[in-house]
């Protein structure tokens, strides 16, 4: 099993340390680093999270951290990192760049 974040997952990971620094850098730090985290454990338990509703496919999946809902997909050994998203966003399903 292998994770791979795509381009998109990782630049939502950016801001998101952006954002917070404003107020904390080391809060901010601490938020990467327990989502990337979060992450890794999918590699023992890549089915953990639930499906996203608003795909409704059982592969694209999402797991919860903070206020965010990391969304990946499982495309046989690997784990797809697509997007983090704020829980309070509207997520618009066609932006999710998938392979």
């Amino acid at each position: 099993m292998v994770i791979v974040w795509s381009a998109p997952a990782r630049q939502d990971l950016r801001l998101i340390h952006q954002y917070i620094a404003h107020d904390s850098r080391r809060y901010a730090a601490r938020v990467v680093q327990d989502i990337t985290e979060k992450v890794d454990i999918l590699l023992g338990a890549p089915r953990l999270g639930r499906m996203v509703p608003e795909i409704g496919e059982d592969a694209v999946r999402e797991i919860g951290m903070y206020s965010y809902r990391i969304m990946y997909e499982l495309i046989a050994d690997t784990i797809y990192i697509h997007a983090i998203v704020h829980k309070r966003r509207r997520f618009q399903p066609a932006g999710l760049q998938r392979p």
